[in-house]
Formats: structure tokens, sequence, C-alpha cells
């Protein structure tokens, strides 16, 4: 079974609704570089979604993003993600 570190756990807590990635970067107490690898990671593990706004001005989930520009995208906890933090 896959363990969380302390960071990822924050991170995931941190991401209940779509969130931008400044947003994680003022409540999470680690540096940006940090927490955009650990973003990645948790991404890549399929524990959080990456959200991309619709033309109705809606969140959805997108299958790609820009891992250089992380600001350009929201990211949720994914079911998974709220599994994995449950259990």
């Amino acid at each position: 079974m896959m363990e969380l570190n302390t960071l990822q756990i924050d991170i995931l807590r941190s991401l209940t609704f779509p969130e931008p990635f400044d947003t994680l970067v003022e409540e999470i107490k680690a540096t940006e570089p940090v927490i955009g690898a650990e973003l990645k990671e948790l991404i890549v593990w399929g524990l959080v979604q990456v959200m991309r706004e619709d033309e109705r001005g809606r969140y959805v989930s997108s299958i790609y993003y820009d891992s250089d520009n992380m600001r350009a995208f929201r990211y949720q906890t994914s079911s998974k993600g709220l599994q994995f933090q449950a259990g």
C-alpha cells in the first residue's frame, strides 16, 4: 500500500474544492517548488485531478495540464484521494 508523507496529506486536505496553485502556496508550509513536485506526484498517482474552466465558467476534469505552468489550472482531490485519506 502506498504511504503519503505529511505534505502530501496536507495538500489533499486543502483540495476539497477546485483550488488554484496559489492557494496551496499560501496554505501549505513548504516552498513553491516542493509543493509543485508533491502535487505532480499526487496527480500521477490519481489522488488529485486537474481541473480546467469550461465555456460556462464551471470547473471540469482535464486529462491534460501544463506541468511548467501549474497556475493555469485548478486542482481537486479525486475520489481515489478521498478514499485514500479516509483509509
